[in-house]
């Protein structure tokens, strides 16, 4: 069988080439949807109070809910829902987290340490009177974590502002009772009781902080009097060892004499 070349020719002029891509991306923006531009709105709309009105609550923490400011109700780990574009705020509160206060440690060892808040030098809030009216150098750390969150958001004013100052007004009054021999040797006795003092200052101002850990750190006397208190130790120390040893040299003079009697 003969091809006609000459019909075939004719029929591909009349059809001409297939549709380009760009063609038909044209042809499809020419066609109109009714109600276009309200359904692209609308998608808008949904998708701004779907992303406003969800949000999640990690493990540990939990979320108080405030609309228009006012305390409405507390959020447990999950995904949690509320009022969109700004009718409700969440404050999300880790209750297992440890924070730290640190109160005139040096820059080197308070490096790299991340707190819960940021001061300045506060290396003055180190130096305390003892008991015998001496002058010590105590640097301490605070470990806390948020015990209620309701009183830790609402009840005081800057409570971490307030941690810092009830801390120091705890080591006060526990290191004022001590000498500066019994601040430098029981340092964990001294935390420890300043733990409890701070404890219950924090709870009578309904803080929702727990005190989990007082730690202090190496004790010592300022350094431009360190060489003079290094003699009164010492001169001490020997005060001590006479002491010692004529008590020593008297117990055995007594025997001594009693026999020759």
């Amino acid at each position: 069988m003969a091809w006609d070349w000459e019909k075939l020719n004719q029929h591909q002029k009349r059809s001409g080439p297939p549709p380009q891509m760009d063609d038909i991306l044209k042809q499809l923006k020419t066609i109109k949807l009714p109600g276009g531009t309200i359904l692209i709105g609308a998608i808008i709309v949904l998708a701004a109070v779907v992303y406003s009105s969800v949000f999640t609550i990690n493990s540990g923490a939990v979320g108080i809910v405030q609309r228009f400011g006012e305390f409405v109700r507390m959020s447990q780990p999950g995904l949690n829902f509320k009022l969109p574009f700004g009718i409700e705020k969440v404050s999300k509160i880790a209750q297992e987290q440890v924070f730290r206060e640190e109160f005139g440690l040096p820059a080197e060892e308070s490096a790299g340490r991340p707190t819960a808040i940021q001061f300045g030098d506060d290396a003055v809030s180190s130096l305390m009177l003892t008991g015998d009216l001496n002058v010590a150098v105590v640097p301490w750390i605070v470990q806390y974590r948020v015990k209620d969150p309701y009183n830790f958001l609402f009840k005081v004013d800057n409570v971490r502002g307030l941690l810092r100052d009830l801390s120091e007004a705890s080591m006060r009054l526990v290191v004022g009772d001590r000498s500066i021999n019994e601040v430098i040797t029981k340092r964990q006795e001294i935390a420890d009781e300043a733990r409890l003092v701070l404890q219950d200052e924090l709870d009578q101002a309904q803080s929702g902080i727990h005190v989990v850990n007082v730690e202090l750190k190496r004790t010592n006397v300022p350094a431009p009097v360190q060489p003079s208190f290094n003699e009164v130790n010492q001169a001490g120390q020997e005060k001590e060892k006479l002491i010692y040893q004529a008590k020593e040299d008297y117990n055995k003079a007594i025997p001594a004499a009693r026999g020759q009697a």
